[in-house]
């Protein structure tokens, strides 16, 4: 297994097992209401548990992705910073559509749907932060 691949499953397994868990704690035992209201959008809890979770892995997934796993990309680091802010948002809105499938469609227990959630995100997430986000560019 090359070094790269390896730190990017290290890294992100841990970012990812700490996004779940944040998840996990967040609803069930700090979003305790069904609905959550803000002045332009309604969200369920599962939903709000998604974004207080994101609030915690974006930056801790940026930070190791940039300084252990992608540390050879030649891309400045506001240009790297802005790419991942643009995949991490694709990602967050592809985990609440399926969250939502699987939570209200297929009825699985949110957490759950999280974990399945996941398994479909990392493949798109390396493979465009390995082409995209942090890419070594030549001159």
């Amino acid at each position: 297994m090359p070094l790269q691949t390896f730190r990017y499953a290290a890294c992100g397994g841990g970012n990812t097992l700490l996004d779940i868990c944040i998840y996990w704690v967040s609803y069930k035992y700090i979003l305790l209401d069904n609905f959550y209201k803000i002045p332009f959008h309604t969200f369920s809890r599962a939903a709000a548990a998604q974004l207080a979770a994101f609030c915690v892995s974006f930056p801790t997934g940026f930070l190791l992705m940039r300084y252990l796993v992608f540390s050879e990309s030649n891309l400045r680091g506001r240009v790297q910073l802005f790419r991942y802010l643009v995949l991490v948002l694709v990602c967050l809105l592809l985990n609440l559509a399926f969250i939502k499938f699987f939570t209200e469609v297929c009825h699985i227990y949110a957490p759950f749907a999280k974990v399945i959630t996941t398994f479909f995100v990392v493949g798109f997430s390396y493979l465009t932060q390995k082409h995209f986000t942090f890419r070594v560019t030549t001159p």
